[in-house]
């Protein structure tokens, strides 16, 4: 049996149970059987399964419950519903229920063999994705990147694309979305990491400064220019530098950067000789360089010379499973050493959630800086926040204090119920978070919850 697949059939026919029994063992599954969607049911709660084969139409129910009821605790099982009256209607209900595919009776055993197969394959690689996801981000977590949400994921990825490579990037975004944080995450995951990451401003200097800043100058080249001094691209040599707010800079200036990425060389001001560089450059700009391009209001040639790679980062308003990783990552950080971090009360999550964030990941960070100084015993309220983001909640206040639960000195099966129920109240009612601030496995929140008969309003994966 180690190894094999472990399947359950559930059909309320024996002959239907019986051949795929022995034809799925035959062919190297692990089977077991049920009668009854309700008798499936309690069997998978039991004990975990690779895949559930599950007949539609059934005395005590159909297999769309029981893809329903499957999927409110566990979202990955594949399951393939079975019948003798197959529609495409049927089909569409049944895959937008959650079902993973469908095949209609008669069937020959091998093409059910075939489909389970496939299906299991599928949920490896989507495993094997979005182990590598989790992976992704927590290595550019550690880089102050913070996000799990696909736009990030995708991020992540032209970041680890663009370390292995000297190609010029431009990191594009609205302000305070990270774009010198990308930089520098690329600059450190690269051959280049052990040499310097330079960082210009270029809409902070006027275009004569600028100039001298990035190039370096000769004595006596311009007033107040006593000594040689070596420009940012002399100083970055071997490693990278960063040109933000590109879309400020001049066209004269933009035609000395164009020369420097085409020959490697500077030229200080106020000298005719020029110095061999090897920097690798990555612009970054929140204007939109492509139209400024095509409208004649920046360089066309610099622009496809810098967007060898480009990224572009997302506003933090399309990231908003996002939002609750950065809020307590920022929180953590403005604890310092302490082993715990400010807490988030549910209104007030709520309301981070809700806001715009016109912005961004900056304007967050800002906001709970602000909190995190005015909130009392290590609490966050509403109260906290600025009242522009405060109005955003959605969720009425609820009683969150202690003496609430213990008023009434109720048995010991009483007060676990309770703080179950706030717990998920807490929570959202979503299972898995409940599970990890209770430290509980998620099946165990399940049966706790029907056992006490509770009914959390919007569980994520009951939806």
């Amino acid at each position: 049996m180690s190894g094999s697949p472990h399947i359950l059939v559930i059909d309320d026919q024996q002959a239907i149970r019986l051949m795929l029994r022995n034809g799925l063992t035959a062919k190297g599954f692990h089977v077991e059987t049920a009668r009854s969607g309700t008798e499936g049911i309690e069997t998978i709660r039991r004990e975990p399964f690779d895949a559930v084969l599950s007949d539609i139409f059934m005395p005590d129910g159909d297999g769309l419950d029981v893809v329903r009821q499957v999927r409110s605790f566990d979202s990955g099982i594949p399951i393939i519903l079975m019948t003798a009256q197959g529609s495409v209607d049927l089909a569409v209900r049944a895959v937008s229920e959650g079902a993973t595919d469908f095949i209609a009776k008669p069937f020959e055993v091998s093409a059910v063999a075939n489909l389970i197969r496939r299906c299991l394959e599928a949920k490896k690689e989507a495993d094997s994705a979005s182990a590598e996801e989790e992976a992704l981000a927590e290595e550019f977590s550690q880089s102050g990147l913070v996000g799990r949400s696909p736009a990030m994921v995708r991020v992540y990825k032209l970041i680890a694309y663009a370390a292995r490579t000297d190609a010029t990037v431009l990191i594009t975004g609205e302000s305070g979305t990270g774009k010198e944080m990308v930089a520098r995450a690329i600059h450190s995951f690269s051959q280049r990491s052990a040499r310097p990451f330079i960082a210009v401003n270029c809409a902070g200097l006027t275009d004569t400064l600028l100039e001298s800043e990035l190039f370096g100058h000769a004595k006596g080249s311009f007033t107040g220019a006593t000594s040689d001094r070596e420009g940012l691209f002399e100083a970055a040599d071997g490693g990278t530098i960063l040109l933000d707010e590109l879309a400020s800079t001049s066209e004269s200036l933009q035609a000395s950067l164009l020369r420097v990425l085409q020959s490697g060389e500077v030229r200080r001001v106020g000298t005719t000789q020029s110095r061999q560089v090897d920097v690798r450059v990555i612009g970054a700009s929140n204007a939109p360089l492509h139209e400024l391009a095509e409208s004649g209001r920046f360089r066309g040639d610099l622009f496809y010379r810098l967007s060898v790679l480009t990224i572009e980062l997302p506003p933090l308003r399309g990231r908003g499973e996002d939002v609750e990783l950065l809020a307590r990552h920022f929180l953590k950080q403005q604890n310092g050493q302490s082993a715990t971090a400010p807490y988030l009360t549910v209104e007030a999550l709520s309301a981070l959630r809700n806001y715009p964030f016109p912005g961004n990941v900056r304007e967050l960070e800002n906001a709970l800086t602000r909190a995190a100084a005015i909130s009392a015993g290590g609490v966050i309220t509403l109260d906290c926040l600025p009242p522009r983001i405060a109005g955003y909640s959605a969720n009425p206040p609820i009683d969150q204090t202690p003496a609430s639960v213990l008023s009434d000195r109720p048995t010991m099966d009483e007060l676990q119920r309770r703080y179950l129920q706030l717990t998920l109240a807490e929570a959202g009612g979503d299972f898995g978070r409940a599970a990890e601030v209770l430290g509980l496995h998620r099946r165990t929140i399940q049966r706790l919850v029907e056992r006490y008969g509770l009914q959390p309003e919007n569980d994520p994966e009951n939806e």
